[in-house]
């Protein structure tokens, strides 16, 4: 892993127009994924994790507005237009869709899927594309590789459907990945393979990996970072161990208490976090936790927190942070699962 970032993501915002009004999904994020590392980006449905991914990979709506910076090598993405896009794609970002079902052609065969952008971005005949599709979906644990390639989307499981779409996203030799809920309607078995798969081979083809995911327990042992996301701001970017065993943003510190546990007692309660997010269209002043929050105070809303450094590459936001090492018990053993 080197220190230099090979993605540096400055002041993103990305609104959307909508009949209520613009919804400010994603509105100034800033964060940095360096190669070979994995970032977990979490949060609660709606705070903005798909919209930042797909703003980096510029697949925004028409009716959609950003700003800021994403870097890329040292290239603005943001700046690049749709035939400059093309040739990141696959190539360079790959990206792993929440639903492989809609995400993969129905009416196209897995070997043309794998093979288009090889032989679009690497130049290589179609015989070793072909070959090269077939090592993919081994490297992927595809059973039964040369039958598959002439299968269509609907003949696979939902498993085998989203270890093509890695393989496809694998195919290009990318050097970031992004991983968006890749596990949404998977069994848990499933789910456990296709993450365990996801970190084996960013960890063999030093590869940077971003996992986005509203569950704790998916980025706490797969990850080196976690970013929390939280209606559409970053609240706390770290360690992954640091900010798990050390929670310092209010709304960290709560995500993690209300994570059930296998320990937890029987016939008692799950703790919740009490309210909702407030409406994207027309967001509070200040922390956007704040009416959420136990521990809120005027200097929260006017002028509310900016980010600031609370440990070595820990840095929070947040006026009132948890004392470091303040975690319950509990929340600490989702470290390492």
């Amino acid at each position: 892993m080197t220190d230099d970032p090979l993605l540096q993501v400055r002041d993103l915002h990305a609104h959307i127009g909508s009949p209520r009004g613009v919804v400010r999904a994603v509105d100034g994020v800033s964060f940095e994924v360096r190669k070979g590392q994995a970032l977990g980006v979490v949060g609660e449905s709606g705070s903005g994790k798909s919209v930042m991914a797909r703003s980096i990979m510029g697949l925004m709506p028409a009716r959609s507005a950003h700003s800021g910076e994403v870097c890329f090598q040292g290239r603005d993405l943001l700046a690049l237009n749709h035939k400059q896009s093309q040739e990141v794609w696959g190539k360079q970002i790959a990206m792993v869709f929440q639903d492989p079902g809609r995400s993969l052609n129905p009416v196209v065969r897995v070997e043309r899927q794998l093979t288009e952008g090889m032989r679009r971005h690497l130049g290589v005949s179609r015989i070793e594309a072909r070959d090269r599709a077939l090592g993919l979906l081994k490297e992927v644990g595809v059973p039964d590789p040369e039958r598959r390639l002439r299968s269509y989307p609907h003949e696979l499981s939902g498993g085998m459907r989203q270890r093509v779409m890695i393989a496809i996203a694998l195919a290009c030799e990318p050097d970031l990945l992004i991983a968006d809920e890749p596990t949404t309607a998977l069994d848990v078995t499933i789910q456990r393979q296709v993450l365990d798969l996801l970190r084996k081979v960013q960890l063999e083809r030093d590869m940077a990996l971003m996992l986005i995911s509203h569950d704790l327990a998916v980025v706490a042992g797969r990850t080196d970072r976690v970013a929390v996301m939280y209606a559409g701001k970053m609240a706390e970017i770290g360690a992954t161990r640091q900010v798990f065993e050390a929670p310092r943003h209010r709304y960290t510190h709560a995500l993690l208490g209300a994570t059930p546990t296998i320990d937890h007692e029987r016939h008692t309660p799950l703790r919740l976090i009490p309210g909702s997010l407030p409406a994207p269209t027309d967001p509070p002043a200040g922390c956007r936790f704040a009416a959420r929050c136990d521990y809120a105070e005027a200097a929260c809303t006017d002028p509310g927190p900016a980010m600031k450094a609370v440990g070595q590459d820990h840095q929070v936001a947040c006026v009132n942070p948890a004392r470091s090492g303040a975690a319950d018990s509990k929340d600490s053993d989702l470290v390492g699962r």
